[in-house]
C-alpha cells in the first residue's frame, strides 16, 4: 500500500519524489522505479543525459504509476569536476544546444521542471559569469514559453560545492526576481540551506511563494531526516502553512546499505501532517 501524501492548504496533494540518483542505488537503474513505487513514492527524479531514451523512461514510469517530478541537467565534464554549464563564459552555444535537447526530452517524457545547473566558473571568469547565467536563463525561459515545462534554479552551498555560481538563497531570489516566479521557480534543498546557516523552516515561512520544488536531506551528513539537526516537523508545517503544492523530493544519502532501511520516517511524517491539519 502506498504511503499517504501530504495535502497543501488548497487541497492539492503533494507528491513524494525519490531521487533515484541517490536512493535505491543498490539496484540496477531500471529496477529503481519499482522499488520507489513499492516504498510509497509517486514520483521520481533523475538528471538528464543523452543516453536516456524518453520512450523507455515513459514506459518505466507508466508501468509503476510514477511521474518524473523534475530533471536537472548539466551536460558538463564530470571528470573535470564541472557541475553545469549555465554560468560558464565561452560555453553559451554549448549550453543552449544542450538545453534545447533537454527541453525536447522533458516535453516527450512529461517532465514539469528543468533545472539547468549553473556550474563552477573559473576564478578569472567570476565577474562575467552572472551575466552569462542570466542570458542563458533568458534563453531557457524563452524556449519553454508555450510548453508545460518550467525552469527551476537551486542554490548549492559553498560548503558542498566550492565555487558554484549560485551558492546562496539570497542570490537565487535575485535571479528569480529578474524573470518572475511564473517563469523561474526555486528549488529549496534543506541540506544546502542549513549548510549555509539558513533555517529552512523560517526561510519557507517568508518565501514559500517562490518555491516550485523542495529537496529533503538532513544536516550535517546529508542523510535521511532524523540523522542530523534540522527540525523537519517545522519544515513540513511551514510548507503546509504556505499552501505548497509542489513535489517534495528526497535527495539524501541513505545511512543504511539498503535504501528501504532509511525510509522509516515517512509514516511518522504523514501522521504528523494529518495531526497538524486537524488542529488547523
Amino acid at each position: 500500500m502506498r504511503t499517504a501524501r501530504l495535502d497543501g492548504r488548497h487541497g492539492k496533494r503533494n507528491s513524494f519524489s525519490a531521487h533515484i540518483g541517490y536512493l535505491f542505488r543498490e539496484l540496477p537503474f531500471a529496477e529503481r522505479f519499482a522499488a520507489a513505487a513499492a516504498a510509497g513514492f509517486d514520483a521520481v527524479e533523475h538528471p538528464h543525459d543523452d543516453t536516456l531514451d524518453p520512450v523507455v523512461l515513459a514506459g518505466l514510469l507508466a508501468a509503476h504509476g510514477l511521474r518524473l517530478a523534475q530533471m536537472p541537467f548539466a551536460f558538463a565534464d564530470a571528470a573535470k569536476g564541472e557541475k553545469g554549464l549555465a554560468a560558464l563564459p565561452g560555453r553559451q552555444e554549448e549550453f543552449r544546444a544542450a538545453f534545447d535537447r533537454a527541453l525536447d526530452f522533458a516535453v516527450a517524457a512529461g517532465v514539469p521542471y528543468l533545472h539547468p545547473m549553473a556550474g563552477i566558473p573559473r576564478p578569472e571568469d567570476a565577474r562575467e559569469a552572472e551575466g552569462v547565467y542570466l542570458a542563458n536563463l533568458h534563453h531557457a525561459v524563452e524556449r519553454t514559453a508555450g510548453t508545460p515545462v518550467k525552469i527551476l534554479i537551486e542554490a548549492i552551498s559553498a560548503a558542498a560545492v566550492p565555487g558554484y555560481a549560485l551558492s546562496t538563497l539570497e542570490a537565487a531570489c535575485r535571479v528569480q526576481d529578474v524573470f518572475g516566479p511564473g517563469n523561474v521557480s526555486l528549488l529549496l534543498d534543506t541540506f544546502h540551506a542549513a549548510a549555509s546557516g539558513v533555517d529552512p523552516a523560517a526561510w519557507i515561512a517568508a518565501n514559500g511563494y517562490r518555491l516550485g520544488h523542495v529537496h529533503i536531506a538532513d544536516h550535517p551528513g546529508r542523510h535521511e531526516p532524523g540523522t542530523g539537526a534540522i527540525d523537519f516537523t517545522a519544515v513540513l508545517a511551514a510548507l503546509d502553512a504556505q499552501g505548497f503544492d509542489g513535489a517534495i523530493g528526497f535527495e539524501f544519502v541513505p545511512s543504511s546499505a539498503a535504501t528501504a532501511g532509511s525510509l522509516g520516517f515517512l509514516q511518522a511524517w504523514c501522521a504528523q501532517q494529518d495531526y497538524t491539519r486537524r488542529r488547523a
